[in-house]
């Protein structure tokens, strides 16, 4: 093994050992335990090769962004019998019949019309899929996701009891970057009352530079988990690096 691929492999597992000592020190400050967090490695854009490395280091919990992407690859992967392939990207109509056979849950419902294509494809399959309702909290326009207090997110609510081939689990919220969003500002846009009207264990899924306020907030709404994700290669980045870090892109909190 060449020292360079040797060192992109010992990041991986280096990235997530630091991240989960991290989760055990801010767990018990907002009031949970760490079992109660589980760490999303947002595998996207990342060979086979990679991906296996991070599972050899523990990790269980992948997100794709694109159907098409992850279908070249999920051949090479199918070996990993208790990784869990999670869709966190925008998805198609046109392609949930797809999403339904590649993974086991799909966490970017944002309408109606695609919550109903996927049920419909699910029951096709003799499968139950999870699934979370996206929320664009943020309210930007580069981000999809239903926007909250909207007529949209209403009819998915009252759907969701008669699509029986789908198990709604919670809410997935993207806060933004620069300005992680303050309690009232969550709590108006009516997230916490959200997972109470899906009768769920409640997860939410936060962008990686701010798990520690994924935590705190979801404690104080007493939701059961909460889901961090993050890129393979990239650690959290502490305050002062977040403000001085450029460029970040990417759904689902990857770089």
């Amino acid at each position: 093994m060449c020292p360079s691929w040797f060192s992109v492999l010992m990041a991986i597992a280096e990235n997530i050992a630091g991240i989960r000592e991290r989760i055990v020190v801010a767990a018990p400050r907002a009031g949970r335990s760490p079992d109660q967090i589980a760490l999303m490695a947002v595998s996207k854009t990342q060979p086979p090769e990679r991906i296996r490395e991070a599972y050899a280091a523990g990790q269980r919990l992948f997100g794709e962004n694109r159907v098409q992407e992850f279908a070249g690859k999920a051949a090479a992967l199918a070996d990993l019998l208790e990784a869990e392939w999670h869709m966190i990207g925008h998805l198609q109509t046109n392609k949930a019949g797809k999403a339904v056979e590649l993974f086991g849950a799909v966490d970017s419902v944002d309408s109606v019309k695609l919550a109903e294509k996927l049920d419909a494809a699910a029951r096709g399959l003799g499968k139950r899929l999870s699934v979370l309702v996206e929320i664009n909290v943020g309210g930007e326009e580069a981000k999809s996701g239903v926007a909250p207090d909207s007529r949209e997110l209403e009819e998915l609510l009252l759907a969701a009891p008669r699509l029986e081939a789908l198990e709604f689990r919670g809410l997935m919220t993207v806060p933004r970057l620069r300005r992680i969003l303050s309690e009232r500002g969550l709590t108006s846009a009516g997230c916490a009352n959200c997972g109470m009207r899906l009768r769920r264990g409640s997860c939410l899924a936060s962008p990686w530079t701010s798990f520690r306020w994924a935590c705190h907030t979801t404690s104080k709404w007493r939701w059961k988990r909460v889901r961090p994700a993050c890129g393979l290669e990239q650690p959290f980045l502490g305050k002062e690096q977040r403000l001085n870090h450029r460029g970040h892109r990417g759904h689902g909190g990857t770089p």
